[in-house]
């Protein structure tokens, strides 16, 4: 389980990210694009990633990680259900979603420091 100031907290501990509001929800970002949504009154976060990735955590369990409904969960944009997710799966899920908007030039300078 997630709550939603740990969600702020790990969204905000990635490289180069900044909160910004988004239609009245907290929004995060890496250069002005957006990597993880929160949705406190339902806590839930959605997040981007790859229609290969989605498919991977919607299959683990389909009750914590579903795509959001219509066109933008064809191309990638998965709920989180916050109270069902374990941590290290969150985690994961964020990472991916970071990497899926960073620029090519900060992964590249992320990846040589580790």
């Amino acid at each position: 389980m997630i709550d939603l100031k740990e969600a702020r907290k790990l969204a905000l501990s990635l490289p180069e990210s900044s909160e910004e509001d988004h239609w009245g929800r907290p929004s995060f970002r890496v250069k002005k694009k957006i990597f993880l949504t929160l949705w406190p009154a339902e806590k839930r976060a959605v997040v981007k990633l790859s229609t290969v990735d989605q498919s991977v955590f919607c299959d683990y369990n389909a009750a914590v990680f579903y795509p959001v409904p219509g066109a933008w969960g064809k191309q990638g944009w998965t709920n989180i259900e916050l109270q069902k997710v374990r941590k290290d799966m969150f985690k994961d899920a964020l990472n991916l979603s970071w990497q899926s908007v960073a620029p090519k030039s900060l992964l590249k300078k992320e990846a040589s420091i580790k």
